[in-house]
């Protein structure tokens, strides 16, 4: 179900805002309300939307069919848009996960070893299956020695609950559902533990981006508003209360989940935006993803990843 939330500043002419921007439930990305509601936009002279999704497959599936000019995906889902013709830029990185992607195990299961021979259930080919990949690795562990089962990440709290699978890998909200319905289950392993394996951005397609260049930099000028004012900590209660009321929470609840990310500053993005081959890069981010969705047939040939990402507006800025 789609949501259109808001409308900033005027239409044009023929009655459609010039930018549609799509975005869905991501603490990074719900972080656009705060410059909505204070009429940030409208301050630039930026004429957009904001369309809400309340699952974050149907704003992909709004971006690739033209839907949106943009839209807030991970750079991992950018490359297999891309590999399917819907190619677009990341213009500016929103956030790193860093403790809300989970492997949750059952009540006896403290560390990933002890998972040689049991079922974790995860959604295969996305961002989960590459933090189970990444890991068994850091553990010296391969993927043949779990057994993989494919379940949708919504649904991965109540096979857990059930007893269908001994762990999960899933992201917030699910994460916390799985915690909260299962006594005494744990995370044993978080993208806290990998730093840079996730990256959540805000994707433009390129023909909008060639036409609106201006006012996606304006759009950019917004985001570190927003992010100036989110890391004021005078404002605290004040974004809990924007951030959870579109998100259906509490502050308190929405507060812990804020904590699993990091939201990305002026100085984070244009770290993370040299070019590098390791995870504190989107370059090596994206390679990271890019032989993760060769390899398992997410997509055929690999992407050219500089194609994907856009510094410019980045390293513009002061």
């Amino acid at each position: 179900m789609i949501f259109i939330i808001n409308t900033i500043f005027i239409n044009n002419i023929y009655g459609e805002p010039i930018l549609k921007i799509g975005y869905s439930d991501w603490p990074g990305w719900i972080a656009w309300e705060i410059g909505i509601q204070k009429n940030w936009f409208k301050e630039e002279n930026v004429e957009a939307s904001f369309f809400w999704y309340s699952a974050y497959a149907e704003s992909l599936d709004a971006f690739a069919s033209g839907k949106v000019d943009a839209v807030c995906m991970t750079n991992c889902d950018a490359l297999v848009l891309g590999a399917n013709g819907k190619h677009s830029k990341g213009i500016l990185i929103n956030d790193f996960s860093n403790g809300n992607d989970m492997i949750i195990a059952k009540p006896g299961i403290t560390k990933i070893i002890d998972l040689k021979n049991k079922k974790i259930g995860l959604e295969i080919g996305l961002l989960e299956h590459l933090l189970v990949l990444s890991a068994l690795e850091k553990n010296e562990m391969k993927e043949s020695d779990v057994i993989i089962v494919n379940i949708p990440t919504d649904k991965t709290p109540l096979a857990l609950e059930s007893g269908k699978v001994d762990a999960i890998a899933a992201w917030q909200p699910s994460a916390g559902e799985a915690l909260k319905n299962v006594p005494a289950s744990k995370p044993i392993f978080t993208s806290a533990d990998t730093k840079g394996l996730i990256y959540d951005l805000l994707f433009v397609s390129d023909e909008s981006l060639k036409i609106h260049s201006e006012k996606w930099k304006k759009v950019v000028k917004v985001w570190f508003k927003i992010v100036d004012y989110i890391k004021n900590p005078a404002n605290k209660d004040e974004i809990l209360k924007i951030l959870s009321q579109r998100a259906n929470m509490t502050p308190q609840e929405y507060d812990t989940i804020l904590k699993g990310i990091f939201i990305m500053d002026i100085p984070a993005n244009k770290r993370a935006y040299i070019k590098k081959d390791s995870l504190n890069s989107i370059f090596g981010s994206c390679k990271n993803a890019n032989n993760f969705n060769v390899k398992y047939k997410i997509y055929k040939d690999y992407q050219d990843i500089d194609s994907y990402i856009y510094p410019d507006f980045i390293n513009s800025l002061q």
